[in-house]
């Protein structure tokens, strides 16, 4: 399985958007990893997890041929993961595609309920977008990829979703961003699989929260959790992500503080190869 971190910044991005803090200002100046948009992975080329509104910039900038991403996959329906204004584009004249070429988008009821609005608005986009509702803890194949929605700690106003992701060859990632310490039917479900990868919400950098984001301490205790059920082991690769200016520690300052604890610091760009 190929990962490729396209985005690892929050909502903000880093530097923030309008923000003139001292940890946006040295991000801007020093640039390189600092330099954090928002977050999403493309899975094995074919399968994008969230879609946030520097998308055009990813595919841009890494030389993606979107037409042939064919799964997407929501956690939720916050704008810095699903910006839809992007998606209405899939369509004649702005994309020439063939007619067979369909992007499925997979997510909860608050992703249904935008969906719905927007094929019903512009009918000519069902040809080449679908929409696909998946309750949590049910599997689902999404070509080669069985991909299994997991219950985050984020928003309560809707399910939000953190995945597992498991290849043909049996290689598995869990993909746990925009959530606290995950509730206690994700912890019962993760006892009955080992992960090959684990990637991580870091929001807050060396700052504990728990609650709808993590920082640090928060993956330290998922990651002891995990290694005590079974769910990881020495093998298991911990990558941290979702970083915002907020937690205050530039790339080289993250490497330097998760390193010791076992994690790995992803950055925009980042490929891993399980």
């Amino acid at each position: 399985m190929k990962i490729k971190y396209l985005g690892t910044g929050a909502a903000e991005g880093w530097p923030g958007v309008f923000c003139n803090c001292q940890h946006c200002r040295e991000a801007r100046e020093k640039g390189g990893k600092n330099i954090r948009t928002r977050s999403s992975v493309l899975i094995d080329d074919d399968l994008m997890v969230d879609f946030p509104p520097d998308s055009y910039w990813h595919i841009v900038n890494y030389g993606i041929d979107a037409s042939q991403i064919k799964h997407l996959v929501i956690t939720h329906s916050h704008q810095d993961h699903f910006f839809i204004d992007d998606l209405k584009l899939r369509k004649p004249v702005f994309a020439h595609l063939e007619e067979d070429n369909v992007l499925t988008i997979y997510g909860n009821k608050a992703v249904e309920r935008i969906m719905t609005e927007v094929l019903n608005e512009n009918s000519d986009l069902k040809q080449y977008i679908g929409f696909c509702y998946t309750p949590p803890f049910e599997t689902y194949m999404a070509g080669d990829i069985k991909v299994t929605p997991l219950l985050a700690l984020h928003n309560r106003k809707e399910d939000c979703f953190i995945y597992m992701f498991e290849d043909k060859s049996g290689k598995r990632m869990l993909y746990g961003n925009d959530t606290g310490i995950f509730p206690d039917a994700t912890w019962e479900y993760l006892e009955g699989y080992r992960f090959d990868l684990v990637s991580l919400d870091c929001t807050m950098g060396p700052l504990p929260e728990g609650t709808n984001h993590m920082g640090i301490p928060d993956n330290i205790e998922v990651k002891e959790r995990m290694m005590k059920t079974g769910s990881a082991d020495d093998n298991t690769r911990f990558i941290l992500t979702h970083f915002s200016h907020n937690g205050g520690l530039l790339h080289d300052s993250l490497v330097e503080k998760a390193e010791p604890h076992g994690f790995e610091i992803a950055f925009d760009g980042f490929e891993v190869f399980i």
